[in-house]
């Protein structure tokens, strides 16, 4: 009791304090140890999370009021301009207070939460009740019973807890999560729980219970005429308002700054079959990875941009200057869980095509998870959209301001084509593709000739494969130099 009480009020005294009061009388010392240790309120700040931006928006927190934190602990979940990006907790100590609802704006410098960053003692455990709910107690012969599911209407403060995956399956089906019965650890409303709701027309499966079977009377038995099949109906959902928010707020600003830039189009066809058994080659050579025609079109754009440095560049804030970027930073328009996204793959120009194909599945897990972060989204300097996998062979593809220029590729049909000046046709896997440039700093010619070369890369890949190997042949001599250099 002595080494306990000495250790509590050294730290509240400091070691010389602590060494005077173990020679206090004993009465004295039992005094001081019943009372309750200092606490200290730490505000959290919303710290500059850089790339200029001002504020976020809450999409959903991972704690509540009340809550236990440590340190790198998940505290919530917030959407920029750029990304979305997890905050986790600089503090241990408890949830004191929680500043902002789900879907507010937060601007930098703005106190997110407080957290009470030095425990309690005993005594005021004891005159204050825990904000943690107590379980409840089950008879000893009882046996054991399943975790009960959590309302989500019963959510604290911090908001409906769940992935934004689930919340655009909510929202693409016009359900209300505060009535979707919850059966994910804290109270985390699960996809299933969603789909469970959908099927039980508007009630959770937990939250239902089944009535007992009756057989019917069928109606030959009664002697009665069936009756009719019913007739479908259609209704109409009522009209609703939404706030802006979340990836519809950061399309609203992207296509707004876009509509200041002169747009021009361009537009072509490119004969797939040469590069469709190229493709077939790579799958068989049991790479690991499935290729897609993507991995190349991206191979083949990088070595184009080359070519023509011009497409690859932006213009400074004041555009005074124009801003040649030495890396191929090339971004890929994803249609995720939430929404349209355009992570890029850094440095194209420096790697092989394994390499390439790697990258985008990984990107294309990521976005399937919802957990594409600022640094897959920010630092593009060129951007495709394959359209084309959805469906659709021509659209005029909007530049992602600062870059300059963006290409949008349709799906690949099979049609007649001649290829011998117009004496004979023949079935010709075709796909299109559509340009646009930022006729401030590109003209059209300039556009043909980038895509001319960039169409024949794709049409004889013989001419990238010379040029990989080239690049190939760099990598291994500079390698080699420096090992001889160590």
């Amino acid at each position: 009791m002595f080494a306990r009480s000495a250790l509590s009020s050294s730290r509240r005294l400091g070691f010389h304090s602590a060494v005077r009061l173990a020679q206090a009388p004993a009465a004295y010392r039992a005094t001081l140890a019943a009372r309750p240790l200092s606490t200290e309120i730490t505000p959290f700040i919303l710290a500059d999370i850089g790339e200029g931006i001002a504020e976020v928006e809450v999409l959903q927190w991972f704690v509540s009021e009340g809550d236990s934190l440590s340190q790198f602990q998940p505290v919530l979940e917030v959407q920029s301009d750029k990304a979305t990006v997890e905050i986790t907790s600089r503090y241990d100590g408890v949830v004191h207070k929680i500043y902002h609802e789900v879907g507010d704006m937060v601007p930098v410098g703005a106190s997110l939460l407080d957290i009470q960053t030095e425990g309690t003692s005993s005594a005021e455990a004891a005159a204050e009740p825990a904000a943690v709910e107590p379980a409840a107690v089950e008879p000893a012969a009882a046996p054991a019973a399943a975790p009960a599911a959590v309302p989500a209407a019963s959510a604290p403060k911090g908001g409906i807890k769940t992935t934004p995956a689930v919340r655009k399956l909510a929202k693409e089906n016009a359900v209300d999560l505060s009535l979707v019965v919850a059966t994910g650890p804290q109270g985390r409303i699960l996809k299933h729980d969603v789909l469970d709701y959908i099927a039980n027309g508007g009630a959770s499966a937990s939250s239902t219970v089944a009535a007992p079977t009756i057989p019917a009377e069928t109606p030959a038995a009664a002697g009665l005429a069936a009756p009719a099949a019913p007739v479908a109906t259609f209704t109409m959902p009522a009209s609703r308002v939404e706030k802006v928010s979340g990836i519809t707020r950061m399309m609203v600003k992207s296509m707004e700054e876009a509509l200041l830039v002169p747009h021009f189009g361009y537009g072509d066809e490119v004969y797939m079959d040469e590069l469709a058994r190229m493709r077939g080659v790579l799958n068989e050579a049991g790479l690991g990875v499935k290729f897609s025609y993507m991995p190349i079109i991206l191979k083949a754009t990088s070595l184009a941009l080359a070519e023509f440095p011009i497409l690859n560049s932006s213009l400074s804030p004041d555009k005074s200057e124009i801003v040649y970027h030495g890396h191929h930073h090339l971004g890929v328009a994803m249609d995720t869980p939430r929404g349209l996204l355009v992570p890029n793959i850094k440095h194209v120009e420096q790697k092989s095509l394994l390499e390439i194909a790697l990258d985008l599945k990984a990107l294309q897990e990521l976005g399937a998870e919802g957990k594409l972060g600022e640094a897959e989204l920010t630092g593009g300097t060129f951007s495709l959209s394959n359209i084309g996998s959805i469906g659709g062979t021509a659209m005029s593809p909007v530049i992602m301001v600062p870059q300059v220029a963006i290409g949008a590729i349709g799906k690949i049909q099979k049609l007649q084509r001649s290829h011998d000046g117009g004496a004979s046709f023949q079935a010709t896997s075709v796909m299109n593709v559509a340009w646009s440039g930022d006729h401030r700093l590109i003209d059209g010619a300039t556009m043909a000739r980038f895509s001319n070369v960039w169409k024949g890369y794709l049409e004889e890949p013989v001419k990238m494969m010379v040029h990989l190997k080239e690049s190939c042949r760099a990598r291994g001599a500079r390698r080699m130099e420096r090992h001889g250099a160590g």
